[in-house]
């Protein structure tokens, strides 16, 4: 129990009942804690960018060879077209099969529109491939930095990278400046995440005060259904990959316990970004697949979202009692290939990508997201753990498939061995040959 107690994933468990529990008695109270979960997000948004663009640049820059890099880039991204792809089908399969939105005959004039303006904003400019390339590219370098865009910061990491694997041993000194750079960042996450309990709670307990403790036993068949795609998702499907690539899925989610109750209160896989990268590291495998896999899926191989974005236009088309014909749903999953590499890095992200998708569709109403705005928090715990289990194996899978894992470590870290238990690094220490870090 004390073991329970000291560990960062008890310490969030705690203020995950001590937060519904506030919210729930003294809702007023429970709302004005709101601040506590949007400041620790944050704070964990402000060193991300530099975390991506350290990682990215030292893991191009050690592997030397530019055409490795190009080899595992091109496999991350055929496993993830695969995987989303798959993620695409079983969203839509569900919702035809289980029917979530049939029988509420909704009338679109009795909606209001204008809670939809901030999104259909946004949506405007991933409405077609071009839009969307045009959007990973920063204005300036700096730019990137400063909204945060984890796509464009990898874009310019990887170009960045690329110059310093070229110039050699005229860039040492650059190159050994941003690898001791990473060790600072990484120190200040740290500090952080020491945090999580307090964002948590205040995320929770503003959650519960608000919508009450009923909204977090079931918002619906559409979340249900939802909750069960995901894990079907997980379980069955990651947990095949994950068996063929000769590990267990079970042990990889103990292993990320932590990580996960994070993400579970604060419905956003950011708040893990640098820690999950760690700990894959950590795990056995090589830091620049580490490094070029995890941010590259944060908006390419979006599982969890996925799932959702034909679920939720499905469930619209159903509830406002559109046809759909077979031709519709191929169309909705063609479209969802391409509006769902846009999520990450936009406020409200999934209404506002379901908006560029709908927008697409002309037959399915867009007015219709005004349905799914009351539990768009409550599925986006389960899209974001799912998101961040569907990149954490790609990482692993790219990694076997390149070789660049060590599998003896690995099964080892995931059997939960002595010796393997995983403390955070010292700042000058390279987390792979911190071989008895427990010890510490």
């Amino acid at each position: 129990m004390l073991r329970f107690l000291n560990s960062l994933f008890g310490r969030v468990m705690i203020a995950l009942i001590i937060g519904i529990v506030v919210g729930a008695l003294f809702p007023h109270f429970g709302q004005s804690l709101k601040p506590l979960g949007d400041g620790f997000l944050k704070l964990i948004k402000m060193v991300i960018g530099p975390i991506v663009f350290c990682v990215v640049v030292s893991g191009m820059a050690s592997a030397g060879d530019l055409k490795k890099v190009g080899r595992v880039g091109l496999k991350a991204v055929i496993y993830f077209e695969i995987m989303t792809t798959l993620a695409l089908v079983i969203g839509a399969v569900l919702a035809w099969v289980t029917r979530p939105g049939v029988g509420m005959n909704i009338d679109l004039h009795s909606l209001d529109a204008a809670s939809l303006t901030t999104y259909t904003e946004h949506a405007k400019s991933l409405k077609d491939t071009a839009g969307f390339l045009l959007k990973i590219i920063p204005d300036t370098a700096m730019d990137a930095f400063a909204k945060g865009d984890i796509l464009q910061v990898l874009v310019f990491s990887v170009l960045f990278g690329a110059a310093l694997s070229l110039l050699g041993n005229k860039a040492q000194r650059v190159t050994g400046l941003i690898d001791e750079l990473s060790h600072v960042f990484f120190r200040i996450m740290a500090f952080i995440i020491k945090l999580a309990p307090l964002g948590v709670l205040g995320a929770i307990a503003f959650t519960t005060g608000q919508y009450g403790v009923a909204s977090l036993k079931q918002l619906g068949l559409l979340v249900v259904v939802f909750y069960a795609s995901c894990f079907l998702f997980v379980f069955v499907v990651l947990g095949v990959v994950m068996r063929l690539a000769g590990f267990s899925i079970f042990k990889l989610v103990r292993y990320l316990r932590e990580e996960l109750s994070i993400v579970l209160g604060t419905a956003s896989s950011d708040a893990v970004l640098p820690q999950i990268m760690r700990k894959l590291e950590w795990m056995g495998v090589k830091d620049s697949t580490v490094g070029l896999v995890i941010p590259t899926g944060y908006s390419f191989n979006l599982d969890g979202f996925s799932i959702y974005l034909t679920l939720a236009v499905i469930f619209i088309a159903q509830a406002t009692n559109t046809p759909l014909s077979l031709h519709d749903l191929i169309v909705v999953v063609l479209v969802s290939l391409v509006t769902s590499k846009g999520a990450h890095g936009i406020p409200g992200s999934a209404i506002v990508i379901l908006a560029a998708t709908l927008s697409a569709i002309p037959a399915i109403p867009v007015l219709g997201l005004v349905l799914i705005l009351p539990v768009d928090w409550f599925v986006g715990i389960a899209r974001a753990v799912t998101n961040l289990i569907g990149n954490c194996v790609a990482t692993v899978v790219v990694a076997v498939w390149e070789k660049d894992i060590d599998r003896a470590r690995a099964k080892r870290v995931l059997d939960q061995d002595a010796d393997f238990l995983f403390v955070p690094a010292p700042a000058n220490t390279n987390v792979h040959t911190q071989e008895t870090a427990h010890a510490l």
